[in-house]
């Protein structure tokens, strides 16, 4: 059962299996990245064992004299993917070529041609981690080949077919699409064709908003033609169906569509044929979402009113995915240690404020101890490190050495390391405070600014903090994200390392927050990019970044 742009809708609803305990992510299942395994909703590019692979045909051809196309990824109503090669810049690009029937006439062809503009223009006006990057628009024959960054990971949709998403999940790829979507309607562009298919899973978390070939720019002609509609029918807003003049509430509905089905199991407005379901978009009331509970079924239920007006706006949708997306917080059971470390202080009845789940307070003395919130059990082998000078909490795997600037640093250098014997897995916090920065320009606005400053800094010319050889070019993967509900961005790099002649693989995980007093703090994760000590960096790196506690906020 497909439902992808252009291809014809079968009978029955969307019906998918309950959570499955696979990683999503782990494979390569996208319009925009390199398929493993045969899709339902993709072209697979695999060929049976006992077969002789042949090659695409077209595979070889240089497109405007820089892109080697290399394989077929996927098809839609517009145009096929391929994987390409950039001969210019040495990298793997996804490079979009038209795809239009011979017999189309000439100003059906322009249409397309012109629609396919727009997707590029579209997508690289926006600068969104969510968005996918649109390199270049190279001209081929008079045909607009659309190159775009080469996505590793695959489609909701795929994903989908194995089983529905927890609540927390679903949100957390909502906020994502959400994002996207929000910039998007800053600059005055509508998506129009919010679905499963164009929502993909990438690495190391990332979620990205694709397909903005049918998306409106406001101030340019509507190249539909009178009558008709484009997008994908269970996914359209009702004012769209009913020929009336959409906005940003539209593209929103089309998510509160895309969260039900991916907490429900099943696509609420779906029948046998086209015309029932934007019937069942009119007229039909989905039944209350089952498995999506408190704010993930409010925000589903208020996106899917008929009425746009009465729709909650972007800023009331990401405060409920926020809450729905926030990991349980369990009570916490400190011991407060006695002078010396010895055992631990008996206090009295009076000298427990509170225990609950939003953390401890404890009073000792009179002095009123605030003890930050875990966002989980911490796994064994685990300990908690009150680090001084930086006003933190970190926890860090027993056994780890602790380093810190000698007597001789300067007064700014904050920082605290945490070391396994072998030096292979390193937790540093950085400090830099706003009362340092005497020309006012050191400190960047917020966390993402932050972050955006370094990533332009790893990918012109590495990084000597973390050991980074510029060559080959480093590559990241921003995103933003939040902290105890403020505003926070986390970055992935993965490069080699300058410690080796053998420029080994590294990977980083690095997290940034701004307080509001103006201080950025940064925790950096760092650890083997290839080898058995990877997955265990990436569970050192996200225990230590749930659980940073800071003093102040």
């Amino acid at each position: 059962m497909t439902h992808q742009g252009g291809r014809p809708y079968e009978p029955t609803s969307q019906w998918v299996q309950p959570p499955s305990q696979q990683d999503p992510y782990n494979q390569l299942h996208s319009p925009y990245s390199q398929q493993n395994e045969a899709s339902p909703h993709h072209t697979p590019t695999h060929v049976a064992p006992q077969q002789q692979a042949q090659p695409d045909p077209g595979a070889g051809r240089l497109i405007a004299g820089r892109y080697r196309l290399l394989t077929k990824l996927g098809h839609g109503g517009m145009g096929t993917v391929w994987r390409a090669k950039d001969e210019m810049m040495d990298r793997e690009v996804a490079v979009k070529e038209p795809r239009l029937p011979e017999h189309l006439p000439e100003r059906e062809r322009a249409n397309a041609f012109e629609r396919m503009r727009r997707e590029a223009r579209a997508a690289a006006r926006l600068d969104h981690p969510a968005v996918v990057n649109v390199h270049d628009v190279a001209v081929e024959e008079g045909q607009p080949w659309i190159v775009m960054e080469f996505l590793q990971g695959r489609s909701l949709a795929d994903a989908l077919q194995e089983g529905t998403l927890d609540s927390r999940e679903a949100a957390r790829i909502g906020l994502e699409v959400l994002g996207a979507l929000d910039a998007a309607h800053q600059a005055g562009i509508l998506h129009r064709d919010v679905k499963p298919d164009n929502v993909m899973l990438g690495r190391h978390g990332r979620v990205i908003l694709t397909d903005f070939g049918i998306a409106q720019i406001e101030g340019e002609t509507n190249l539909t033609e009178t009558g008709g509609f484009v997008g994908s029918p269970e996914f359209i807003a009702p004012e769209r169906v009913l020929g009336r003049r959409p906005g940003p509430a539209s593209d929103l509905w089309s998510l509160g569509v895309v969260l039900y089905a991916a907490t429900e199991g099943i696509s609420p407005f779906r029948r046998n044929n086209t015309p029932a379901t934007l019937q069942s978009v009119l007229n039909g009331t989905p039944a209350a979402p089952a498995s999506a509970k408190g704010p993930s079924a409010e925000v589903i239920n208020g996106l899917l009113n008929k009425d746009p007006a009465r729709r909650p706006n972007a800023t009331q949708v990401r405060k409920l995915l926020e809450e729905a997306a926030k990991p349980p917080q369990p009570t916490q059971v400190v011991r407060v240690a006695g002078p010396g470390g010895g055992k631990g202080i008996g206090l009295s009845r009076k000298g427990w404020i509170a225990v609950g789940t939003g953390g401890l307070a404890v009073v000792v003395a009179g002095v009123l101890l605030v003890v930050n919130p875990f966002a989980g059990p911490l796994p064994d082998g685990w300990k908690t490190e009150q680090v001084e000078g930086l006003s933190a909490t970190m926890v860090v795997p027993e056994g780890y050495k602790k380093s810190v600037p000698d007597a001789d640093s300067p007064k700014d250098e904050r920082w605290v390391q945490y070391a396994d014997l072998s030096d292979a897995v390193r937790i540093t916090l950085h400090l830099e405070k706003k009362s340092d920065d005497s020309f006012g320009n050191s400190v960047a606005e917020s966390a993402a600014a932050e972050m955006y400053d370094d990533n332009a800094t790893y990918k012109e010319s590495g990084s000597s903090d973390l050991g980074m050889d510029s060559e080959p070019a480093p590559k990241s993967y921003p995103k933003e994200t939040t902290y105890k509900d403020k505003k926070a961005a986390e970055n992935t790099i993965t490069f080699s390392s300058t410690d080796s002649e053998n420029q080994l693989p590294r990977e980083a995980k690095i997290f940034y927050y701004r307080t509001t007093s103006g201080d950025m703090y940064k925790l950096v994760i760092t650890y083997p990019g290839k080898g058995d000590f990877t997955d265990r960096g990436r569970e050192v790196a996200k225990t230590a970044i749930a659980n940073l506690g800071l003093d102040k906020l």
